[in-house]
């Protein structure tokens, strides 16, 4: 890994949130997700055929960064300080964001797709852009996490996007970002051989690995 300037800050946003499920109410409301639309304020997530889920995956994943990105002298904010509460709702984690003076953004998730040898990651970015930050800064940051995560072994998506890169106009957090943003979604929780990979110490190990080089790549 190589080192970066000091007084770099970045943002983690670990997907989903341990007690959504226990609220409805309150992830369920609509909030403004960009583009002119609404959208419920969060949800529950998905999790693997044993059980494990997203929620658990990306929190300890998110983590895991954090601390790797400490080292190298990067500041992190976290978009929720723990994997027992509710939401915060997309809005509201756009909002940290961008009140966070921070160089990027990076949503962490996994994806929960049913289609019969679904695999692979992939790395989602705001397009059409609706800022300078969500265009040539976001384009760039997903493409230095896609080179990372490649070089570190992992195999991009075979369903969803091309070469593991994925312009989307319809994720709140990404339209109502200010700040360069991605959001990676690590592989899919419904394949076996990934849910063995996104369910061990060591298979998130890896995917933390990959990551942080990907950001710190991005802010050298």
């Amino acid at each position: 890994m190589r080192a970066v300037p000091g007084g770099k800050v970045i943002v983690l946003d670990p997907g989903h949130n341990g007690g959504n499920a226990s609220h409805p109410a309150e992830i369920n409301k609509l909030v403004p997700a960009g583009r002119g639309r609404m959208k419920p304020c969060n949800t529950t997530g998905t999790a693997t055929n044993a059980g494990y889920p997203e929620h658990a995956f990306t929190w300890d994943l998110a983590i895991r960064v954090r601390d790797e990105l400490t080292a190298h002298g990067v500041q992190v904010v976290l978009t929720r300080p723990n994997d027992t509460g509710v939401g915060p709702c997309v809005d509201q984690r756009a909002a940290i964001g961008n009140n966070s003076g921070a160089a990027a953004v990076v949503s962490l998730h996994a994806d929960g797709s049913t289609t019969a040898g679904a695999h692979g990651f992939h790395v989602a970015y705001s397009s059409p852009p609706l800022n300078a930050a969500q265009g040539e800064p976001s384009t760039r940051l997903a493409r230095t996490v896609r080179d990372a995560m490649v070089a570190g072994g992992l195999v991009t998506s075979n369903y969803i996007g091309s070469q593991g890169l994925s312009p989307r106009d319809d994720l709140g957090g990404l339209n109502l970002s200010t700040l360069p943003i991605v959001l990676v979604e690590c592989g899919n929780m419904r394949d076996a051989n990934e849910a063995s990979a996104l369910s061990s110490a060591a298979g998130r190990q890896r995917y933390a690995d990959a990551i942080t080089n990907g950001i710190l790549g991005y802010l050298g």
